[in-house]
């Protein structure tokens, strides 16, 4: 399948960074922007959670998302739910095509079993062993959040396929450098990513890779935007997210 050309950026983009050494960032984008990942070396995995920005408890809803689509990864149209039947960020541009949604993320455990357990801030700077899901408890609790908080994250530019049995196996090579996605807002909400090795990665080196993001100004989505007429789930989910919206406002 080929992927869809990604569409001209808006404008030129009103934040960039460039993270790197299984970098972490987290910030609230309100509706009406976007938020542009592309992937500089090949092979990156970027973590992702969502909460809305006014609610905190309503966050991104993994089973709500799935079964509402009927899908088992995410692709461009595709919509991220909430708990509460709402649309956090709509899948506008997207040049890989596949992106994990069942795997979670890595821990301290799990990292030092992969790459050795020895590497530490003290002794390695800024190339110690980060987590995933240390950097997401870090990040969180910037905005007041917890443990108590983490949910089932996306993985970003990463592939997992299933067997017939239900076996999960990595697909090495799903993002090549200068791929991109771009998320569009339809809430304010709050955005937590790293870019921690996917956790089935079967790669024996520690390397996280380098992704650029940028932020935008975009427009709603309008009554034909592709995303909204996906699905009728992801329809109803848009009239939910606007009204809110209206009555908020």
């Amino acid at each position: 399948m080929v992927a869809p050309a990604l569409p001209a950026a808006p404008a030129a983009p009103i934040l960039t960074r460039i993270l790197t050494h299984a970098g972490m960032w987290s910030a609230v984008l309100s509706r009406g922007k976007s938020l542009r990942l592309t992937d500089l070396d090949g092979g990156a995995n970027v973590g992702l959670l969502l909460y809305h920005a006014d609610v905190p408890s309503e966050r991104y809803n993994l089973p709500d998302t799935l079964k509402g689509q009927h899908i088992f990864y995410l692709r461009q149209p595709y919509c991220l739910h909430s708990d509460m039947g709402r649309i956090l960020a709509s899948l506008t541009a997207d040049s890989v095509g596949w992106h994990d949604t069942v795997c979670g993320c890595s821990d301290a455990k799990l990292v030092a079993q992969k790459y050795g357990g020895t590497s530490n801030y003290q002794t390695a700077r800024n190339d110690f062993h980060r987590n995933a899901r240390d950097c997401f408890l870090i990040e969180l609790a910037k905005w007041g959040l917890g443990p108590r908080d983490l949910v089932p994250n996306l993985n970003l530019f990463s592939k997992v396929v299933a067997d017939d049995a239900g076996r999960l196996t990595f697909i090495p090579g799903n993002s090549r450098p200068g791929d991109q996605i771009e998320l569009r807002f339809e809430l304010d909400t709050l955005v937590v990513l790293n870019t921690c090795q996917h956790p089935l990665d079967p790669d024996p080196g520690y390397h996280p890779r380098q992704v650029r993001l940028e932020v935008f100004r975009t427009p709603p989505a309008a009554v034909d935007d592709a995303c909204r007429l996906s699905c009728p789930e992801n329809e109803r989910a848009f009239r939910n997210t606007e009204t809110y919206v209206t009555l908020r406002d």
